[in-house]
């Protein structure tokens, strides 16, 4: 190297006898020189520029950063050499006046120094911000499995289970005081931002006394349970007994003839109108097959006063003993019933809506409905469950006695927020609820919030190494479920704005264990690859995995809004018994008293729990991790045509009219061939870490977490989906809406209905058609302007 040759030939010189003073200071200038020159020179220029902009960058957290070994310049000659050659050498510079050697001593050895500090100090640089300098962020994202390993092992079931328990232990009187302990609960495990929530909303509560349902025939009177009515039972059971209602039921006393409605389907009421008139009188309806509020509207449609509501034991799983046990329901369809559309925050208006209906409803047991239709109590012959049925002959006149109070009452929200460090501005909620003013529903609500908490507790361990999500994840536990969902309305409601803007996906933990049989996944068309996925990778060590499909039915709980109003994605995991009835869909309606020890009953060693909270830990983490969100865009497309070619065949048979089923087909097709070419050339390259561009992945995943807001219809029946990418249930497989409207299209002979459901369907898929293709088209100008 150059400088260490200027050392070497001085050093030589300086010992020589045969130079004399003026000989030595004029070497020593002439070397002098030939540093000066050398430091001027492009590469030596290069190499402490080098030097300096990357001791600049070195805590960079650019990916973009080149930084190639330093190099200092070179010269095939020898730098004296190069010197001797210079023609001008001489005539450059002019001799100054004679120094000390003492002092070109001490001015090389400077020069020579700072230079082999520079040096030294670049390559140190260079090779550390070579090796510690933060790769793209696709370079972690061989090692998040790992860390979801990492996070998903922490849950553990004798955890959950202390969980549950230490909140079973918790007096239950009052929703402020359970939500108050549940946020000192998240807050001890380390999560930083956690809100009580608190909205002034109308509660339908029971009187002072159990309605009662009674014989006029004979004059018996009966409690919902089918006890009779007397001050013993009544004090035993009295809380049951007053929970035995239905919120938000017309009130009053009605005396009319018991007709029997079965399922209050369609076809039900056809032959029932044909052979009576129904107006006034009370309806003997069995839960299950469709959602209660569509069959009350339909019989509300129809003129009947009141209503008797019942399970028939034939329609629950062979392991359940729920005969002589009522029930409660909610005729609420969502949210505060006196401010339906907006929040219930101070100042609001307040709408005078104590009843949602017209009927007086009223749950009873199975028992009791079949003292009313004189059948014995034993219905079971020979492994074989005979449904309940009223006799043909004979007229049964009861009189019906409701009594429920309207009242304001305060429910309260935990909300939690977990920073996300990348996309902080987008929101992955997961929601479990607590106990609302009763112990209905048995206590799933403990076995949600224990699992909750669970997985806070695992996340936190994380967080407080150092780790954090890329996007942010909302924990909440809502209040007033049980009634309608109304926390969760409430609070979408008040921040509707953002969470149109900001939530990604909603992962509910509604009723995690309702059973011990098998495992039922629910999710959204876009989120079915990823819930089928998660099953794999949490039974990887397990002898036995779950390998249940995953189904786009509609579900209970607190995900409604955010499915049928804000269009989000949502998935659910959930343990239930082997349904034994086709008839069996939407029981979950129905919130039976169970004992506090049923939960530890049906999973006493609390493995489903532990399954359950990985299922749905896995699922969150990857949607707040994953760079690009794993949606599936084609799969909603496949969706829609699979739904639409089941309902072509009675469209035909209704309409007549075959124009409108090629349009309704092609749409779809175009849906489909620009969600594949969406797939393909969007989706593919960034999923490659390779040929991932920050910019194009933000624009992505924004076209992606608004897939499913074009399939939000305006109007949808009580009781139905807005979201007609969710069908009824697994036995349904075409879109809800027209199924509704083929069926009132029966009741009514017009095809009027038919034509507007048709009309929603065909606006919804060209929507996203339209919204799908905007997409491409503007990747493609980003590109063009790109290049």
């Amino acid at each position: 190297m150059a400088y260490h040759k200027v050392n070497a030939d001085q050093r030589v010189q300086g010992h020589s006898p045969y130079l004399d003073n003026d000989e030595l200071q004029a070497t020593a200038l002439e070397l002098e020189w030939d540093m000066e020159k050398e430091l001027e020179e492009p590469g030596f220029d290069h190499f402490r520029l080098d030097g300096a902009v990357q001791h600049h960058l070195g805590n960079s957290q650019s990916p973009d950063l080149d930084l190639e070994p330093i190099q200092p310049s070179s010269s095939p000659k020898g730098r004296f050499q190069r010197l001797q050659e210079d023609p001008d050498y001489i005539s450059h510079y002019t001799r100054q006046a004679p120094m000390s050697n003492r002092c070109n001593f001490f001015q090389i050895l400077k020069v020579f120094c700072t230079a082999l500090i520079l040096f030294i100090f670049g390559i140190v640089i260079g090779y550390y911000a070579r090796k510690k300098c933060p790769s793209p962020p696709t370079s972690q994202e061989p090692n998040n499995l790992h860390i979801y390993h990492e996070i998903l092992k922490e849950i553990k079931a004798e955890n959950i289970h202390r969980i549950y328990r230490d909140l079973l232990q918790f007096p239950r009187e009052d929703d402020v005081d359970i939500a108050m302990k549940i946020l000192v609960q998240w807050t001890s495990q380390g999560l930083e931002d956690v809100r009580l929530v608190n909205y002034s909303v109308l509660l339908d509560l029971p009187g002072s006394s159990s309605n009662t349902v009674t014989l006029k025939n004979s004059g018996e009177c009966f409690y919902p349970s089918g006890q009779q009515c007397n001050r013993e039972t009544k004090t035993l059971h009295s809380r049951d007994l007053l929970y035995s209602y239905a919120a938000y039921s017309a009130k009053g006393t009605l005396e009319a003839e018991l007709v029997d409605v079965q399922y209050g389907t369609v076809e039900d009421l056809i032959r029932i109108q044909a052979i009576t008139n129904v107006t006034k009188k009370i309806a003997l309806l069995k839960l299950g097959q469709s959602p209660l509020l569509y069959k009350l509207s339909l019989l509300e449609d129809a003129g009947f006063g009141g209503v008797l509501l019942y399970v028939d034991p034939c329609d629950l799983p062979k392991t359940t003993d729920l005969a002589d046990k009522a029930f409660m329901v909610s005729l609420n369809s969502g949210g505060d019933p006196s401010t339906p559309g907006y929040a219930s925050i101070d100042g609001s208006y307040r709408q005078n809506r104590l009843n949602l209906t017209t009927l007086l409803v009223q749950p009873i047991s199975a028992v009791l409905a079949k003292k009313l239709v004189s059948l014995p109590e034993d219905t079971v012959q020979k492994d074989r469950c005979i449904h309940l049925q009223m006799p043909a002959t004979g007229k049964k006149i009861i009189s019906l006695n409701i009594q429920s109070v309207t009242t304001y009452k305060k429910i309260s929200n935990v909300i939690g927020y977990l920073k996300g460090t990348v996309f902080p501005d987008r929101y992955i909620i997961i929601g479990s609820h607590h106990n609302s003013l009763n112990t209905y529903g048995g206590q799933e609500w403990a076995s949600s919030t224990a699992i909750i908490t669970a997985f806070i507790q695992a996340l936190m361990l994380k967080v407080k190494r150092g780790w954090r999500p890329d996007r942010t994840i909302v924990f909440c536990s809502w209040g007033g479920t049980s009634f309608g969902n109304i926390g969760s309305y409430e609070w979408a409601e008040d921040l509707k704005r953002v969470l149109q803007r900001n939530v990604v996906a909603y992962v509910s933990l509604h009723n995690p264990v309702r059973g011990n049989s098998t495992l039922h996944p629910v999710a959204s068309p876009s989120l079915q690859q990823l819930a089928a996925e998660s099953q794999s990778f949490n039974c990887v060590e397990k002898a036995k995995c779950p390998g249940s499909n995953v189904s786009s039915v509609q579900i209970q709980g607190d995900s409604d809004y955010f499915i049928n109003h804000l269009g989000v994605p949502a998935v659910q995991f959930s343990y239930e018994d082997i349904r034994t009835s086709e008839n069996s869909s939407f029981l979950s309606e129905a919130l039976f008293p169970v004992h506090t020890t049923k939960t530890e009953e049906l999973d006493p060693s609390f493995s489903l729990h532990e399954t359950i909270a990985k299922l749905t830990g896995q699922v969150t983490l990857q949607i707040a991790n994953e760079p690009v969100l794993p949606f599936n865009a084609l799969d909603i497309a496949l969706e829609v045509q699979n739904s639409l070619k089941v309902a072509t065949v009675l469209l035909l048979l209704f309409l007549g009219d075959e124009a409108v089923i090629p349009q309704l087909l092609a749409v779809a097709s175009r849906l489909r061939d620009t969600a594949e070419l969406f797939q393909s050339d969007e989706m593919r390259p960034a999923n490659d870490p390779k040929e991932r561009a920050p910019v194009r992945v933000r624009m992505l995943n924004d076209v992606l977490q608004s897939l499913e807001k074009s399939f939000l219809v305006h109007r949808a029946p009580p009781g139905l989906y807005r979201n007609i990418l969710y069908r009824l249930d697994e036995r349904t497989s075409q879109f809800s809406v027209l199924l509704e409207a083929l069926e009132h299209c029966k009741l009514h002979q017009s095809n009027e209905t038919i034509q507007a459901a048709l009309s929603e369907v065909l606006n919804s898929i060209n929507s996203a058609q339209v919204y799908f293709k905007a997409g491409l088209d503007v990747f493609e100008t980003a590109l063009a302007g790109k290049k």
